[in-house]
């Protein structure tokens, strides 16, 4: 076993959980690096130096730069706002440390571009955060799909829908303001992800994006509220997936259900420790839904608990994640998703944001 330094830009929701996994990837998956918890950094003094006493950290400061050149900090984890990815990104790979960086990657396409070539440049190892794909239960879809269990895929629906901004007297705030906060540069990475993980390249699609409650108390709404496509895979399938903050009584809404010609999937993040599997096969009075309850004989839940059914939750996400950005560290072997497969994510959100505005089809392959 060897440490390795951790800096974490950002020290809030998604940098407390990073730096949470930190603190227990070794013991779950006894990784050969063991990640010590070197510096965080947070806007201002007060909130860097309130981060490094709640969670561990060995010192704090309100200037990414000095962490990301800090020679006690060998890799850097990217959990701030999106418009400051590209320079902390560009910043670390200069100096050749790997950088792991939650979605989006980029907050354009212009700048996931340019992230993905200053990590070709550095060979650094590089990741991006799509946490929600790594449950035991949508890798297990995953491998279904691929050893041909439910035939060949014809269609795709998938959503991220939540309800954060459902009720329109929410007051205005950071996320109601810029494109990058919006449902279509927060929430829609996520499903897209899903989408390209289960089924591969989107070809061409249709959206149409909309902001339905263009003010709100404290301001005007500069970003969209929801949005919608139709799209036609690489492969042959359809698809159609829907984005939503204000979808009313949705929590935590990543669902998708996929048809094929020997069977059909379906998951719902809000039951994120069950897989609904069906199979045509068999008497037609014996067919239907068949309820898999996740345990040890799925990938990455017997790490975290030996009980068929007790359950992964969405911390552990995180957990496998760090596991495989420091695996990537130790073999010097991309790991998906990498940068690159962060900005395809981008890619379909610029053709799909195009789309809206043209009101017509557009081909990925022109993004």
């Amino acid at each position: 076993m060897a440490e390795i330094g951790i800096g974490i830009v950002g020290g809030g929701y998604m940098g407390k959980a990073h730096a949470v996994a930190m603190s227990a990837v070794g013991a779950v998956f006894d990784t050969a690096l063991r990640p010590r918890l070197e510096m965080v950094c947070a806007s201002s003094p007060a909130s860097a130096e309130r981060y490094r006493a709640a969670f561990g950290f060995a010192r704090a400061t309100d200037d990414w730069r000095l962490l990301v050149s800090d020679p006690a900090i060998e890799a850097i984890v990217i959990a701030s706002p999106q418009d400051t990815h590209r320079a902390i990104a560009e910043a670390a790979f200069a100096l050749g440390k790997p950088v792991f960086c939650e979605k989006p990657l980029g907050a354009s396409l212009e700048d996931s571009r340019a992230m993905v070539a200053a990590a070709a440049a550095s060979s650094a190892p590089n990741m991006t955060g799509f946490n929600y794909i790594r449950t035991p239960a949508s890798q297990y879809a995953r491998a279904l799909i691929a050893d041909g269990v439910i035939g060949d895929v014809t269609w795709f629906r998938g959503e991220h829908t939540e309800d954060f901004l459902a009720n329109p007297q929410t007051p205005a705030s950071w996320r109601t303001d810029g494109g990058a906060n919006g449902t279509m540069g927060d929430l829609a990475p996520h499903m897209i992800n899903a989408a390209l993980a289960l089924l591969g390249p989107i070809e061409r699609l249709i959206s149409e994006v909309e902001t339905v409650h263009a003010t709100r108390p404290g301001g005007a709404v500069t970003n969209d509220d929801h949005g919608q496509m139709m799209c036609r895979f690489t492969g042959g399938a359809m698809g159609q997936m829907y984005f939503s903050r204000i979808s009313t009584g949705r929590k935590m809404g990543y669902a998708y259900e996929i048809i094929g010609t020997k069977g059909a999937i379906r998951f719902d993040q809000e039951d994120q420790n069950a897989l609904w599997l069906y199979r045509a096969e068999g008497p037609e009075a014996t067919r239907g839904f068949t309820k898999i309850l996740t345990g040890p004989a799925h990938p990455d839940y017997e790490p975290f608990c030996q009980g068929p059914g007790h359950g992964t939750g969405y911390q552990d996400q995180i957990i496998i994640e760090a596991r495989d950005f420091l695996r990537a560290i130790e073999t010097g072997q991309p790991v998906w998703p990498t940068f690159k497969d962060g900005m395809e994510v981008n890619r379909v959100i610029a053709a799909a944001m195009a789309s809206s505005k043209d009101k017509t089809w557009k081909e990925i392959s022109d993004f």
